[in-house]
């Protein structure tokens, strides 16, 4: 393995920057020829070969912070993902997360069905019920949004969203807080990075994170051939963009992961029109193989618009592979009354010129994939969607 370098670097950064390869595979590889990729049967993409890295313990704006940022910044205008590896902390707490996971989606279905909040989007979904593009995925899903009693007071005033996590155990409830925990620490520490990378004054970016909207996805995908016949064959989840800032991803070693790296020809803006189903059958898509200890990073909607396309929302989808696979999409988030502005140096008056208000972003797209959802009905059927417009739920400095 190679050592990144560049003029001025330093040699710390060697301590922290790994090279594991520069780019994709330059040619197509299908599921035949590939075997040892675990690619899904029925696509074809290019053998993803991902850079990555292992952020420091504090970020702290030295010479080798600079060497990380720059390089996950041009990652991410390549092939839009990059990897970091996990800490032995943090490779104790996904395993943890992962067994409490297959443990809650080995219940009956009946006990799954029960976890599920009238106020909040937390709790199980079940295969079907999530639609991408006007198509069932065959996901099965925990989400986990901020877990918030009915005494909060967001919550009783009827704030869109809020609510409390439908838990089925104290077991799993534990493990997933100590996961998502661990994670908002390394998220914050990706933003200080990018800020260093964008150039822009410390804390453009982590000034919308106080009390932020992180939330996570625990996610199972059934063998190719065990499907409830609602969806596509073979698409476990139909191309996307994710809502915020941040995802970071850990997958078990089955695979099914498929990102679709930044094209200039290629122009989407989530917030505006939807870019669910985006490309969805194109060739130029990127697989992403396993690969044990790392996490998978790439931008969200919120961070294309505040670097005007300088760093796009990647496009993703999940093909069905021929076992069952498990997987988190953790979202680090700004706060839900955030209103998101450009970044200094990266306003060229995109629409819309205002700003983009994140609780409101974020409510439209569970409104859009969860339209039958008993949380949808609930939030239609009391009015209470005009609150996303109150002052009261919008903060236009970003500081809270």
């Amino acid at each position: 393995m190679a050592i990144v370098k560049g003029a001025n670097k330093g040699v710390g950064a060697a301590r922290y920057l790994i090279t594991k390869a520069r780019a994709a595979s330059t040619s197509a590889v299908t599921a035949q020829m590939a075997p040892t990729h675990s690619l899904p049967p029925g696509f074809t993409a290019q053998i993803g070969q991902l850079e990555a890295c292992t952020l420091p313990e504090r970020v702290s704006g030295s010479v080798s912070d600079k060497a990380i940022a720059d390089a996950m910044i041009g990652a991410w205008r390549r092939d839009g993902i990059l990897q970091i590896d996990m800490s032995k902390t943090q490779q104790r707490l996904y395993q943890a997360a992962n067994a409490a996971s297959r443990r809650f989606f080995s219940r009956p279905p009946a006990q799954k069905r029960a976890c599920v909040d009238h106020m909040s989007y937390s709790g199980y979904i079940a295969s079907g019920e999530e639609i991408t593009d006007g198509v069932a995925d065959y996901s099965e899903i925990f989400t986990v949004t901020k877990d918030l009693p009915h005494t909060d007071q967001r919550v009783a005033q009827g704030w869109p969203c809020h609510g409390p996590c439908p838990w089925p155990d104290q077991s799993m409830k534990n493990a997933m807080k100590s996961y998502m925990s661990d994670l908002a620490v390394s998220g914050e520490k990706l933003l200080q990075l990018i800020e260093m990378g964008l150039d822009v004054p410390t804390g453009s970016l982590t000034r919308y994170t106080d009390d932020g909207w992180h939330h996570m996805r625990v996610l199972r995908f059934p063998h190719r051939d065990r499907t409830n016949g609602k969806g596509k064959k073979g698409r476990g989840i139909g191309s996307h963009t994710d809502y915020g800032l941040l995802v970071i991803a850990a997958q078990d070693e089955v695979g099914g992961l498929f990102v679709r790296p930044p094209r200039q020809d290629e122009q989407f803006a989530n917030w505006e029109k939807t870019s669910a189903g985006l490309r969805e059958n194109d060739a130029g898509w990127m697989y992403v193989p396993p690969a044990a200890g790392t996490f998978t990073v790439f931008p969200g909607d919120m961070m294309q618009y505040m670097t005007n396309n300088f760093l796009k929302s990647t496009p993703h989808k999940v093909g069905l592979n021929v076992r069952e696979r498990f997987a988190f999409a953790y979202f680090h988030e700004p706060n839900f009354r955030s209103v998101i502005k450009p970044l200094p140096g990266y306003n060229a008056g995109q629409s819309p010129i205002g700003g983009i208000h994140y609780g409101t972003h974020f409510t439209n797209m569970f409104l859009r994939n969860y339209p039958d959802r008993v949380t949808t009905a609930r939030l239609r059927e009391e009015g209470r969607y005009h609150l996303l417009a109150s002052e009261q739920l919008r903060d236009e400095d970003g500081v809270l």
